[in-house]
């Protein structure tokens, strides 16, 4: 919760802005990285969650790798401080540059996610004379009871390998003299909230795929499980860090594994969704004859995750939270200003009675928020504010001052 002189500073600072709690950020990934050493799973962080400079370069400090989705990720995360031999690759449609770079940068590994894909990489790195890591991800066919635009592990998905390919996979892998096949990549959903019970099938699920490929002559070095820890949207105050114990125990209490095999998981959310908050300005009120809504300068430019997939963020008065005065709640449609019916951040959200001017604060917003901003309807790009560096963020501007 914020404290009432960092809720005054703000009030100097031009809205929108992305505000980080820098000290939860280290909190969060030390409590990671403490748990992963306990359980012994290597952490690889999911970069598309938000790639921001100022926490990779924390995140890749303490060790952990990168997960990866494009070859500008790839680069930023190196650029960022994340050793190349660290650096996974992900995603269904690299690019030749892409690859290219990729190959030429050193990375730990390729997450291939398709047969022509490896039929690819192994052509280039033989132009070039290269061999390249190579892990596959599989589709455990497992549903992670989530959202339908974040489940990833079903049969039949874009992503991933399916068990009828198996053979073939398999077969291609050896004849790929320039492939060096390391192991296997799943990953089944995000923001999976029943942890025990997913986590502990995927990994029964996982031991069974393992065991089929070695069995059939490739030795698995490494088991990826991917991501997906949830994070508490509704009170990110009471739970501010994830249980990532939980999650490492279960998959220490489950997965099958050789004492020289390494077990890698891909957290992205759940690092870095509590950190940040979306901080906007009441621009009007304006009352109708059964709805009351908040007009506020932040929109769907500056966090989609609403108008993408209905996703709730709590949102909070900061300035009625210091009155005395206007004690009366009210429920409010709150919106934003972009011209689409579907920019809304919340409907019927009982709140303090708001004035124009009131700071509002949407939480929850460190991950898939900033980094999936746009320029729509031509509007600025909401700027970054560090809790360690208020002083140098930019400055309100008063228009009716003479």
């Amino acid at each position: 919760m914020l404290d009432i002189n960092t809720i005054e500073q703000f009030d100097k600072i031009a809205t929108p802005f992305y505000y980080y709690d820098m000290d939860l950020l280290r909190k969060t990934v030390d409590h990671a990285a403490e748990m992963a050493e306990k359980y012994g799973i290597k952490i690889h962080y999911a970069v598309k969650a938000n790639v921001e400079r100022r926490l990779l370069e924390y995140i890749s400090g303490k060790g952990f790798g990168a997960d990866c989705v494009s070859g500008n990720e790839v680069l930023h995360a190196y650029d960022c401080g994340f050793p190349a031999d660290k650096i996974v690759y992900a995603g269904v449609g690299k690019s030749d540059k892409e690859i290219y770079n990729a190959l030429k940068t050193g990375i730990e590994a390729f997450n291939c996610e398709s047969l022509q894909e490896i039929y690819v990489i192994n052509e280039m790195a033989h132009v070039h004379g290269l061999k390249a890591n190579v892990s596959v991800r599989i589709n455990p066919d497992i549903d992670a009871h989530t959202h339908k635009y974040v489940t990833t592990g079903l049969y039949e998905n874009k992503f991933g390998i399916s068990q009828h390919e198996f053979d073939k996979l398999i077969d291609i892998l050896k004849k790929s003299g320039h492939i060096n096949f390391i192991g296997l990549h799943f990953h089944i959903g995000s923001q999976i909230t029943r942890v025990e019970e997913v986590f502990a099938l995927e990994c029964q699920r996982v031991n069974d795929i393992v065991a089929y490929f070695e069995r059939n002559g490739l030795k698995v070095n490494n088991i990826n499980l991917g991501g997906g820890l949830g994070v508490d949207y509704d009170d990110p105050d009471e739970n501010a860090i994830p249980d990532f114990e939980t999650w490492f125990r279960t998959i220490s209490e489950n997965i099958v594994r050789r004492e020289d095999q390494m077990v890698h998981v891909e957290p992205g959310r759940s690092l870095v969704a509590q950190c940040a908050t979306l901080i906007s300005r009441v621009l009007f009120v304006k009352s109708g004859e059964t709805k009351n809504f908040l007009i506020m300068d932040a929109g769907m430019n500056d966090l989609i995750r609403p108008a993408l997939y209905g996703a709730y963020h709590k949102i909070e008065n900061l300035s009625a939270s210091q009155r005395t005065f206007y004690p009366t709640h009210q429920a409010y449609d709150i919106v934003g200003p972009v011209c689409e019916s579907s920019d809304v951040w919340g409907a019927g959200r009982l709140l303090p009675l708001s004035v124009r001017g009131d700071l509002m604060a949407i939480r929850s917003t460190g991950a898939y928020g900033q980094v999936m901003a746009s320029r729509y309807n031509m509007k600025d790009l909401a700027p970054s504010v560090f809790s360690d560096d208020l002083d140098s963020a930019p400055a309100v501007v008063d228009y009716f001052e003479k």
